[in-house]
């Protein structure tokens, strides 16, 4: 099987760095800025900010609705790109604190659909951590029996890879590596002073993936800073 970013044994250990050079290349030609692909997730706090903490306030839900019993999302297999960079968006921010599980319980299911080689998996996970709620402000947000969905409103490839892609040497990336940029409405819901609440907050990403021919079915690569996406 071949491995998503190289076509020989020495491109196959350093294709990763290749990657990087020649996305950063394209950002500074085209003044888009670093994004997570290039330089990680960025560091979160458990107070409010864009990775999705936010303080019980701003938090939701309805008192005495009847809970169908817990379960962990999943992110649908697919060959179509865009219908599998929309899945998993829509998993990364399906989450329910009252559920029982944790976050490196929904951390979990992104990884499942991570590279098959293994090589993006600590760089993946440190992106989707980024994305969640840490375990102090988790458990914070249990008491107001918090939820949290996605509203996506468009998915597209961003222009900026384009770019990328006709100033990538050949063999840089793997045939079926793509991106797309999503953007939609996060949605929270929960209690607070036994009142339902909810809070709605706009978002952007980029989903890094590589799918067919490298793959018979698409594979999540990396993930972007939360509201820093290519465009």
């Amino acid at each position: 099987m071949r491995l998503p970013f190289a076509t020989s044994d020495a491109r196959s250990r350093h294709r990763l760095t290749a990657l990087i050079a020649g996305l950063l290349a394209i950002v500074v030609l085209a003044g888009i800025g670093v994004y997570g692909l290039l330089s990680g997730p960025r560091t979160t706090s458990d107070t409010g900010d864009d990775s999705g903490n936010t303080g019980p306030g701003s938090t939701v839900t309805s008192p005495g609705a009847q809970r169908t019993p817990p379960r962990l999302p999943t992110v649908p297999a697919s060959n179509d790109p865009e219908t599998f960079a929309r899945n998993v968006a829509e998993a990364l921010f399906a989450w329910d604190t009252a559920s029982g599980f944790m976050p490196l319980d929904y951390t979990s299911v992104i990884l499942t659909v991570g590279d098959p080689s293994g090589d993006e998996q600590a760089g993946l996970a440190s992106d989707v951590a980024a994305y969640l709620p840490s375990r102090p402000t988790w458990l914070e947000l249990r008491q107001y029996a918090t939820t949290q969905r996605l509203r996506i409103d468009q998915a597209f490839v961003p222009q900026a890879w384009d770019t990328a892609v006709e100033q990538a040497q050949p063999g840089q990336l793997a045939p079926g590596t793509t991106a797309y940029t999503i953007e939609g409405t996060r949605h929270r819901e929960g209690v607070w002073n036994d009142e339902p609440a909810a809070s709605e907050h706009s978002v952007a990403f980029t989903v890094f993936i590589v799918c067919a021919p490298t793959y018979d079915t698409c594979h999540l690569l990396r993930l972007s800073q939360l509201d820093n996406p290519l465009r």
